[in-house]
């Protein structure tokens, strides 16, 4: 007969095996983002931007009303504490969204692949910031490192790397932000969509009187990938959720380098982007800073 201790332990393991799975086709799918993207590269950075909602949007309300989730979302619209949060939230996204596909469309996928490397640390330091966190000895010393990487690429080539550091800040500040509020990812997903698709729809309705907008009028290739863009923005948002309810922060953090690793590798192989030696003195003091910080938060769970 299994013992009860071995038939939850039996349990626990298979929701750490379905996280993992859940955990990685989320961040493979975030890191052949530039695939797609490249893929409709001829659409407009803000009019892809208000596709990408819009269509999403679409393809979050048949899960809403899938899930039987309708009175959850209508019930937070009714909460202005809430929605005031959702609204800054969607700001937020809405940018990354926005410096993302830009970054794409004018070849800079390696910006995007230092944006997402420095990503967790920039999360170590809001919290910091803003919840007061205390950071020990390894973790500032990892700070220190990437600060120094992204100064080095900045002072070699004479400007900041913008998009990497808004890339980095507006996910951090999403996440800051959303960690606060406890709310359902698919309702607040919806609600965040909700509230920018009548900006993106007064958008591409004028787009279209002026004669101006892309859909419909190139080729049905980019007709049925343009509406895909809902699909592939939910589906690795809600992978993530169902990941994160399955697995320690720890682990969530070992596989979230899988998307800007694999940013790197398209952009240096694939889209033929120039690795100089400025980079790699930049990216080699962020991998640093990340090598540290993971071993400290592995030794800490470990603990």
């Amino acid at each position: 007969m299994t013992k009860p201790t071995e038939t939850s332990d039996l349990a626990a393991a298979e929701s750490r095996r379905q996280g993992v799975i859940y955990g990685l086709a989320a961040y493979l799918c975030w890191g052949f983002f530039p695939v797609y993207f490249k893929s409709v590269k001829v659409v407009p950075p803000l009019e892809m931007v208000s596709h990408r909602i819009v269509w999403s949007l679409a393809f979050l309300l048949l899960l809403i009303t899938w899930k039987g989730a309708w009175r959850s979302m209508l019930g937070l619209l009714t909460l202005p504490k809430s929605l005031s949060v959702l609204v800054a939230t969607t700001l937020l996204i809405a940018t990354n969204w926005l410096v993302f596909i830009y970054a794409i469309s004018v070849g800079e996928v390696l910006q995007s692949s230092l944006g997402y490397f420095i990503n967790p640390l920039v999360s170590v330091m809001l919290g910091w910031v803003f919840l007061r966190e205390r950071l020990e000895r390894p973790q500032w010393i990892s700070l220190g490192l990437a600060a120094t990487g992204v100064m080095y690429l900045a002072v070699q080539y004479g400007s900041m790397p913008w998009i990497a550091l808004i890339l980095a800040a507006s996910f951090g500040l999403y996440g800051l932000i959303r960690k606060a509020l406890h709310v359902e990812p698919l309702v607040g997903l919806t609600v965040e969509t909700l509230l920018l698709a009548p900006f993106a729809l007064y958008y591409l309705v004028q787009l279209n009187q002026q004669g101006a907008g892309v859909f419909l009028t190139h080729s049905t290739k980019l007709d049925l990938l343009i509406p895909m863009s809902g699909v592939v923005t939910a589906i690795p948002l809600l992978l993530f959720a169902a990941a994160t309810k399955k697995l320690r922060l720890a682990t969530i953090g070992f596989l979230q380098y899988i998307t800007p690793t694999l940013h790197f590798l398209l952009a240096i192989t694939i889209f033929g982007e120039t690795f100089t030696h400025t980079h790699l003195v930049s990216f080699l003091f962020i991998w640093a800073g990340l090598a540290l910080y993971s071993l400290h938060a592995y030794r800490t769970v470990r603990a």
